[in-house]
Order: C-alpha cells, then structure tokens, then sequence
C-alpha cells in the first residue's frame, strides 16, 4: 500500500523481469548539460520515496552512483553488474522480487579556484548538501518494478523533473536572518560566497537601543531556521512521530513542548539578554564547514571570526570583546567549539563541547591513524576482524567502517558524498594534484597513507595541538575547556575524550576545565546527569548560562559592560 501520495510510474514497469538501469535525462531542463552525481534507489517500503530512505546505516535501501559529465537531455547513463552499490556491494545480490525505484542526478557546478585547479562540487543551494532535496537537483518519477538480476532488459529511468528552491524562513520578532558576503571564501572560490545565520535577540531587543550584548555562537550542522523556540504550546493536533531511539511514541511533542518552554524562559524578566547565533556555512563539501582554514575548503575560520562575526556583532549590537563571547554545540558543533577556542583562543571566553568529533585522532571513531595500517580491519596473522563505527548503549554494533567508506563511495567520488569521513577529509586533508582532497585512506581498501596522517596530526589533532603549544595556550584557555560525551556514543567519539583527558588532567599548568562523561548515554550527551539525553540535548541554549554568566563576572575586565543587557 503507498502512502503520502508517491509518484509512482507503474504504467511503465508492467510486471516483466528486468536487468540494469538506464538513467536518461529528460527535455526541457533548465541547464543544456548537466555534471553530477547519478544515484539509482531501490527500496520494497512504499511508504516514502526511495530517495529519502537511503543512508549510511545497515538499514538503508539500496543504492548505486555513477559520474555523469556534460549528460545532454536524451543522453543516458548505465548501472550495472560493474557499479559498486550500498549496503549490498553489488546488482548481482539484490534478490529477485518487487521494488520500488527512484533517479536522482545531483548537479555538480565549476568551481574556479583562486589557485588555479578547477573542481566540479556540488554548490551549497539551500539544503544543507543534502542531495535528496538539494534544489536544482533532477529525480525521476518512482516506479515500482520486478527485478530480476539475471535479466538484461534494462530499466529505464527518466530524470525530468527539478527540484525547487528553498525558501529561507521570515524574520520573526526574535529571529532575525543574517547574510554576508566574505571577501577571503570569495576569492577562493571564485565566485561570490556567502555566510548565513539565524540570530536569536531578546525580548525588547528593539526597544533597548542602549543595551550591548554577549553573543553565544551555538556551532553545528546546518539549520534550517533558528531551532528550538516556539512562541505557542504543542500543536493540539499534531500527529505524533515515533523516536525509536528514545523510546518515545510522540516524540516530536517533546520538542514542541521543550521548545514552548525555552520561549518562555527566554521572555522572562530574571533571564539574562544575550545573542545566539547558529551560522550556516554549507559549502561544497558539507552542510558545515568545520569553522577553521582548509586547504580544500578555503579560510573558513578567518573568515567567520574576523569578518562574518565583527559584522553581525555590528548590526546586532554585540559587545564586540572575547570575554563577552562563548562558543557551544554537539559532535560536529563539540569539535567546533572546542577548535574555534583553540585556534582563537582570545577570542572566547569559554567552549562547552559536547560528544564532539574525534578530539585525538589516535581514536578517530575507533582508527589510530598513526599506528594502525588500516582503517577497515584489524588484522592478525590468521585472521582478522572489521572495525564497526557504530552501536547503542548496550554495545550492539550496526554497521562498519568499510560499510560506511563504501556508501560515501557510492554517493560521490573525490570526496564528494557530503558524508562524514569526506568531510574530514576535505577540511583536515591537503589538497591534491587535481584540485581534490587527499583520502586518509584508500575508500576501497582502508589502508591509510601515512603522510596524509601526519598533515592531520600537525593542523588538527587538537589534542596534539594543545599538548604541542600549551605552554603557549595555557594562559589563554585555562578554565575554558568543558567537555562532556556519553560513555557509550553511538559513533565511539568518547574514546578520543579519555585520551584528550589523560592530557589534561596532567597538564601544568592546570587547564582548570572539566571533563564529564554520562553513564551509558549515547551520542549526543552534553553534561546533564539528572536528565534524559532526550531532553537534554534540546537545552544547549539554556544549560551552560549558569556557567557562562559566573565566567564573565570573574574574567570581564575593569569597566566592563555587565548591566546594558541585564534589563528585566
């Protein structure tokens, strides 16, 4: 049974066996030729489209990638036996049956470098690099076919629709959007590159002139608006979406509700008044940029921290000062806050890093880079072993590193795939001859090139980091450094906390810091033992302002603004 009204192109399929795919664009499309990404889905759940139910997990539905470059309307693409798909590796696997499938091309542009190498990326154009809604991006109809693998009648595939453009949400009375366009991220890209972010102001913003404010830059993933407020209480009628993670049956009631209640503390008179700022950075790699300079990702860190956020503190009054500044998130947004404080280190006064990404990369999720020769398989003499990168609290595994690298290599090659081992890659790795990030590893075989590691270790180890500079670093960041992950993150992140803590809890002198860790909490626990991660890990906003405001009452210097913001 289909739900949710999927298209579906039954007409064309019939009920006779079929072999491989052949992906055709269609007339009309508003580019003459097209370079991307062609991804074919198949899945037997109805329920959605194929497109939005492929993924890295071991529940994924099935996918296969190929390159497409200069395809014309009425030129075709092939997937068969010789493409490598996710989570089956090849077509010859898929058993025989009913399916429903889905194409997707997802358009890749030019990208002239200021350095001379041109690089066909996919443009950030709204959606987070999230290729199933990116707009611009092709698909074709669903159909629902019978698939035979040893057929050799191919199925044919139509890409002739286009996906729209995504709207950026209006301002409100309390969030209020922000664009700037910096010259640096210009000039490497080539063309006009932005910065965004949506900027929570507090109550009578407007009619407070006067007032100057401190600013909390909440670091993550790509938002699609200001999360986490609601002026109104739970939709009474809300249909409720089930959490199976938590165990919730209306979870997304939860979030309403916690997010009505942050309104309201957010409003009240005893409440302090300060900015919160999360930045959308998407690019063409990730749905972030990892907030510091790259190589392959241009100088993302200067240009957040010395153009984008002095212009934003400009229009929105900040206090414009370091001691007036802190810097949060949680795993991609956790390595962000603590790399941002490391790199600035005068520049915030405080970073509270939740589940962040690998902290030291002797345990990047669970691979030394250093000393291990590969990254897929632990190895004996006789035998050998797959490394897993992920599991839940009880410690059951579901899928591998080798499943993870292979399903980037199925979505995107040259580290194209917006996923999380081509992101690091393409911010932590040099850049390489042909204009592309350098691998850590092979993505085929996962064995690791040494002298790639030893450019991650010097640049962004930031364990390594602070042990290498902390006689330098210490006076700058002693009692700045907080940190807190579940001791059982789904993605191992906290192995690479105990090894950022044996550092520090013997750092001289003292870092004067704390490291937290929540028992048997999963990703993405942040520092609340008395609280499910559930609740938790929706009060980012709220959670550290004890913290942060005894921070700044002891730090502000002489003459300090501490009163303008401090309006009832």
């Amino acid at each position: 049974m289909l739900k949710y009204g999927v298209l579906i192109a039954l007409a064309l399929a019939g009920s006779a066996a079929a072999g491989p795919f052949r992906v055709t664009l269609g007339p009309g499309q508003p580019q003459a030729a097209y370079d991307g990404r062609v991804l074919v889905v198949l899945t037997k759940d109805g329920a959605s489209e194929p497109r939005f139910q492929a993924n890295r997990s071991n529940t994924s539905a099935q996918i296969f990638g190929v390159d497409a470059d200069g395809m014309r309307a009425g030129q075709s693409v092939s997937i068969d036996g010789s493409v490598t798909g996710y989570p089956l590796e090849t077509m010859g696997e898929i058993p025989k049956g009913r399916y429903f499938v889905q194409a997707i091309l997802h358009k890749y542009d030019n990208f002239k470098l200021a350095n001379g190498k041109t690089v066909k990326l996919p443009a950030a154009r709204g959606a987070g690099q999230n290729w199933r809604k990116e707009p611009g991006n092709l698909i074709s109809a669903v159909r629902q076919i019978d698939y035979d693998p040893a057929a050799a009648t191919p199925i044919d595939l139509l890409l002739d629709k286009v996906l729209p453009e995504i709207t950026p949400p209006a301002d409100t009375e309390f969030v209020r959007r922000f664009s700037f366009r910096s010259p640096s991220l210009s000039k490497f890209w080539g063309r006009d590159t932005f910065l965004n972010a949506y900027v929570l102001v507090p109550r009578d913003f407007d009619a407070h002139p006067e007032a100057r404010y401190p600013v909390m830059i909440n670091h993550g993933h790509f938002p699609e608006g200001f999360s986490g407020i609601r002026a109104t209480p739970p939709d009474p009628d809300l249909v409720c979406e089930p959490n199976a993670r938590f165990n919730d049956p209306c979870y997304n009631r939860v979030e309403q509700q916690e997010a009505h209640d942050f309104y309201k503390k957010w409003i009240s008179p005893e409440f302090p008044r300060f900015l919160v700022v999360e930045i959308d950075h998407s690019n063409p790699y990730f749905d972030d940029s990892y907030a510091v300079n790259s190589a392959n990702l241009g100088p993302y860190g200067d240009a957040i921290q010395q153009e984008f956020i002095p212009a934003l503190e400009k229009k929105f009054r900040g206090l414009g000062a370091g001691w007036a500044r802190f810097t949060y998130g949680g795993s991609t947004g956790g390595w962000e806050a603590l790399a941002v404080q490391l790199f600035y280190p005068d520049e915030y006064n405080g970073a509270f890093a939740a589940c962040p990404d690998s902290i030291d990369f002797r345990q990047t999720k669970v691979v030394n880079i250093y000393a291990d020769d590969n990254a897929f398989w632990k190895q004996g003499h006789f035998g050998r072993v797959p490394r897993f990168v992920n599991r839940n609290y009880l410690g059951h595994a579901n899928w591998t590193n080798e499943m993870e690298n292979r399903y980037e290599r199925v979505i995107g090659s040259k580290s194209r795939s917006g996923g999380q081992w081509d992101i690091w890659d393409a911010v932590y790795s040099p850049m390489g001859d042909d204009g592309y990030p350098k691998p850590i590893w092979d993505k085929t075989t996962g064995v690791i090139d040494k002298a790639v590691a030893a450019h991650w270790r010097e640049n962004y180890d930031l364990r390594h980091i602070l042990q290498r500079d902390w006689a330098k670093l210490a006076p700058k960041l002693q009692g700045k450094i907080h940190i807190y992950v579940g001791d059982m993150d789904n993605f191992y992140l906290n192995n690479a906390v105990y090894l950022m803590e044996d550092f520090l809890t013997k750092a001289d002198p003292p870092y004067q810091g704390e490291v937290t860790y929540g028992d048997r909490a999963e990703h993405c626990w942040n520092g609340d033992p008395t609280l499910p991660n559930s609740i938790t890990r929706l009060r980012y906003n709220s959670m550290y302002v004890p913290k942060i405001l005894d921070r700044m009452q002891k730090t502000a210097p002489k003459g300090a603004d501490l009163t303008s913001w401090r309006y009832p």
